[in-house]
């Protein structure tokens, strides 16, 4: 009996420590789960604000600021030429209506035109600049059909008065064997290759009409540029080796003329107003054009007679821009020759407004 009360005793303390544990499990469950339900009195976990940001965090930030200065300036940048783009529109439409109201003189024309020049230059210009900028692709595109308005624009004012950037010119007032200019290079002109380019406005194209012509003693004929009623020549070394294009040259019109030879493979190129209108090889191969002879505006030395002019063949009219360099030049400089700047650029040879050019006989210069 005695142990039977023993045993019934360890029992119950086995049950009750058994239901002890129970409760301190269930005890530390429940206030796990209060714990992790983060109670609304309590912040677990509380926030260091003053911490440092790590590199990847200042890294973001810094591309996020880069990415917010890079679209600004975009912004900028594309109102910027879209307000300067509009300002040159205008500029062009109070020219083009400028242009449209009668001029009561001949004076008054000249001034229209004059100003027009001018502001054409400084549009073109402020083109320039802002082409040279990128530009968003639609803008561009404004941008360079607003270019080729004030090209046409500039052309309209060059056929009508001085080509752009030209502030004088040589006028022949009459086909005369006595009125010419005479030419005096800076260098000599013993040549294996040259360009010569001129601007030029005919009051009438008869026959062959002499430009300019370079000859000796020996060779009358050694370069020349010449108008025909539908034609242009080139020349160097003679007759022979003339370089033709059908391209007629339209009296009262300002048209600019330029011609390229080499004597390497002879190769010759004729162009008009920047556009290549003809081009061949063989022409003077291996020739070299000598020194000490006459080169002259408006007249061919030895035309008919010895030592004179031929009358037949003397030019009436305006010329000016006249250059002769001592090699062939390439395309794009022929082009920028009969530019807007084109009075700017000058020969190493023979350069307009620095090269001595004596007017004879009646040939003056006019502004």
């Amino acid at each position: 009996m005695h142990r039977l009360v023993i045993l019934l005793c360890a029992l119950c303390a086995a049950v009750l420590a058994e239901n002890s544990d129970d409760y301190d499990l269930m005890y530390v469950n429940m206030d796990n789960e209060i714990f992790n339900g983060l109670h609304p009195t309590e912040d677990p976990t509380p926030c260091d604000c003053r911490r440092e940001h790590s590199e990847w965090d200042k890294l973001f930030i810094m591309l996020e600021n880069s990415q917010m200065r890079e679209g600004m300036l975009l912004q900028a940048t594309d109102d910027l030429l879209r307000g300067e783009l509009q300002r040159l529109r205008a500029e062009l439409s109070r020219l083009a209506g400028g242009l449209a109201r009668p001029c009561p003189a001949e004076a008054g024309l000249a001034g229209a035109l004059e100003e027009l020049l001018r502001a054409s230059r400084d549009a073109g210009r402020r083109l320039a600049r802002l082409e040279g900028a990128e530009a968003p692709g639609a803008l561009l595109e404004e941008l360079r059909r607003t270019r080729a308005e004030l090209r046409a624009l500039q052309g309209w004012a060059a056929r009508r008065w001085l080509p752009a950037g030209c502030e004088t010119a040589l006028l022949f007032p009459m086909r005369s064997k006595k009125i010419f200019g005479s030419v005096h290079p800076v260098r000599p002109m013993k040549l294996e290759s040259l360009s010569a380019c001129i601007w030029v406005k005919a009051t009438e194209v008869l026959n062959k009409t002499v430009l300019f012509s370079y000859g000796t003693k020996r060779n009358p004929y050694e370069i020349q540029l010449y108008l025909g009623p539908q034609a242009v020549a080139f020349v160097v070394g003679g007759e022979e080796n003339a370089l033709v294009a059908d391209t007629a040259v339209s009296p009262g019109r300002w048209t600019h003329l330029c011609g390229s030879w080499t004597s390497a493979e002879g190769r010759a190129a004729l162009w008009a107003d920047g556009e290549l209108v003809a081009a061949a090889v063989g022409k003077a191969s291996g020739h070299v054009v000598p020194e000490g002879g006459a080169l002259q505006l408006g007249q061919e030395k030895n035309g008919c007679c010895a030592g004179g002019f031929d009358e037949a063949r003397a030019f009436a009219g305006r010329v000016t821009a006249f250059n002769l360099w001592d090699r062939a030049l390439r395309p794009e400089e022929v082009r920028a020759a009969a530019g807007p700047e084109s009075c700017s650029r000058r020969g190493n040879v023979v350069g307009w407004g620095v090269t001595e050019i004596q007017p004879h006989g009646g040939a003056q210069y006019v502004s």
